[in-house]
């Protein structure tokens, strides 16, 4: 074997085992006390995997944060997460590595993922857990690049892109609830992205992120 087919090998190796590293993706969902991710507490996270062959419900995390009686009494009836639940909930130093640890090398992705990302990396810091040094794919970017149109005459929310895909909206609300329909509708958009010719995560970032710079979201 000459040194050029040993360097060819380790790199088939190597982009071999990257595929498959890349194959699970992290779907992610925040619930918060209010709507301003600089200020309001951490409430909840729910995440689910997705593969190449579906969502993963097994492969799931749902953690409720502990908390004292954050967010108004409307806030707390549209996520259900009652004082006496955010009392009782796991400390951000124990729930947030667990969550790096479940999350592990795989790209995360959400809808608005803004909104999720700054509240995660707040609550990664007040916890000296360190930040997650993994890459983010925001359906809603996503969802726009593919269907302009539809964006151009207000799709716009999470709700919308569920009833445009007909997808079951029954658990709505709730950290792994969200996460669910979420990964619905990534699925959905996957396909759409695929048939168009572009696959995987790289291709499906690169989409979002030019329809971001193009500024029509």
């Amino acid at each position: 074997m000459t040194a050029f087919d040993r360097v060819r090998d380790r790199l088939g190796a190597w982009f071999a085992g990257a595929d498959k590293a890349s194959e699970r993706w992290v779907v992610v969902d925040t619930e918060t006390s209010g709507l301003d991710p600089e200020r309001d507490a951490l409430l909840a996270i729910g995440a689910v995997a997705v593969d190449g062959e579906g969502i993963r419900v097994a492969d799931s995390f749902e953690v409720v944060l502990r908390n004292q009686a954050a967010g108004d009494a409307a806030n707390v009836v549209i996520h259900g997460i009652g004082y006496g639940a955010q009392r009782e909930g796991v400390p951000l130093a124990d729930a947030l590595p667990a969550f790096a640890a479940y999350v592990g090398a795989a790209p995360c992705i959400g809808f608005h993922t803004g909104f999720d990302r700054a509240v995660l990396e707040r609550a990664f810091a007040a916890a000296n857990a360190g930040p997650m040094a993994v890459p983010w794919l925001d359906v809603a970017e996503l969802a726009a690049a593919l269907h302009p149109e539809q964006h151009n005459r207000g799709n716009r929310s999470l709700d919308d892109w569920l009833t445009r895909y007909a997808i079951d909206t029954a658990s709505r609300h709730s950290a792994a609830g969200d996460a669910l329909a979420t990964a619905e509708l990534l699925l959905r958009l996957r396909t759409t992205a695929a048939a168009q010719g572009s696959r995987g995560f790289a291709a499906l970032a690169r989409m979002a992120r030019q329809h971001r710079w193009l500024g029509t979201s």
